[in-house]
């Protein structure tokens, strides 16, 4: 029989476990609170990370002090990468063969180089694809030696001479190639050795080094100023120039490409990339050639504030207005690797892989 006293004392455990009870079911139930908490905070964290897009991309440029590129980096200083939601970390490398190297080895995610190099790896059975298209001719200028000026008058006088170009491989290296052995010159009959772009190619057409050089704007327009003397070979940043060179009337140039593979992955930041190309494009179309200048950094236009801005006037025909890529150049850059490449002349290529403008507004 229970007592007074010992029913006082079992009521009062009884009290006791209750609460603890009540403790333990509102502790767990905040537990489950907090925990769905963080879980719907990260899982909006993602969504907006996913609806901005906001991703670091690694952008290997292939010379970006060269005009060629300007795109890539005027992209970032007018702020469109951001607004696109990516974070472009822009890589510069001594030329597009580099740049590639860089791609390949995995420490970039995108180039900002010459389109043919699409077709080289397709060559080799590698995807890599053309997503957004800077330029419609390749902008380059094969030019004497102050020295050499008198004595070479045509491509066809380049036999037995030393030919610069920014790097071994590179795209500059290939165009010349074919317009050697479009005027009817060995490729093996002239000595091709790396000059880079700017500065260094610079001095060595300057200081007779080699006899002629493959440069980008601004620096052929610096070596002609300064050397009114120089005789232009080729001048490949016009239509006109790039048919009388080339035999062509379209040879697309810069482009961004990335692995195909990394595009199927990241369609997404893909996308905003070409939309934040294009609208440079656009922008560049709208604004002068002064107004371009005073958005680009001044270690890319160097101490001539007026020189870079003629050099941007003699070079606006050859950026693209849209960022589209045409078939029709394609067929021209792969018919030209072929001239003077055994890898692309002997391989099947489908030329339609190495590019797409299914980024450009939507094609």
């Amino acid at each position: 029989m229970v007592t007074e006293v010992e029913e006082v004392i079992l009521t009062r455990t009884q009290r006791e476990q209750r609460t603890q009870r009540s403790r333990t079911a509102t502790a767990f139930v905040s537990f489950v609170t907090f925990v769905s908490f963080v879980s719907a905070m990260a899982a909006m964290g993602a969504c907006a990370r996913q609806e901005t897009g906001g991703r670091h991309v690694r952008i290997a440029v292939g010379g970006q002090n060269q005009m060629v590129y300007l795109p890539t980096t005027l992209a970032q200083e007018l702020g469109f990468y951001r607004e696109e939601g990516i974070e472009a970390e822009l890589q510069d490398f001594a030329g597009g063969a580099k740049a590639l190297q860089a791609l390949v080895g995995g420490s970039a995610d995108v180039v900002s180089g010459f389109y043919d190099h699409t077709i080289q790896m397709a060559a080799e059975g590698r995807e890599f694809v053309a997503f957004v298209t800077m330029l419609r001719f390749p902008g380059l200028v094969l030019v004497t030696s102050p020295q050499s000026a008198d004595a070479l008058k045509t491509i066809g006088d380049l036999k037995g001479r030393i030919a610069g170009v920014t790097t071994a491989g590179s795209s500059s290296q290939m165009l010349l190639t074919y317009m050697l052995q479009r005027n009817g010159v060995a490729a093996d009959a002239v000595s091709i050795t790396a000059i880079g772009s700017a500065a260094t190619a610079i001095a060595a057409l300057e200081h007779g080094k080699v006899d002629v050089g493959m440069v980008a704007d601004p620096a052929f327009t610096l070596v002609h100023r300064r050397n009114p003397g120089v005789r232009v070979l080729a001048d490949l940043r016009t239509a006109e120039g790039v048919n009388a060179a080339l035999g062509a009337h379209a040879y697309p140039a810069s482009v961004l490409y990335a692995k195909g593979e990394w595009i199927r992955a990241n369609r997404d930041t893909t996308q905003r990339l070409a939309r934040a190309i294009t609208r440079t494009l656009a922008w560049m179309q709208t604004h002068t050639p002064q107004e371009i200048a005073d958005k680009t950094p001044k270690t890319f236009r160097g101490e001539d504030d007026a020189l870079y801005v003629e050099a941007l006037k003699a070079s606006m025909p050859m950026f693209s207005p849209d960022g589209v890529m045409a078939a029709e150049g394609t067929e021209v850059v792969r018919t030209l690797l072929a001239g003077s490449m055994e890898k692309v002349r002997t391989a099947t290529i489908d030329v339609s892989k190495t590019y797409t403008n299914e980024f450009i507004h939507g094609r």
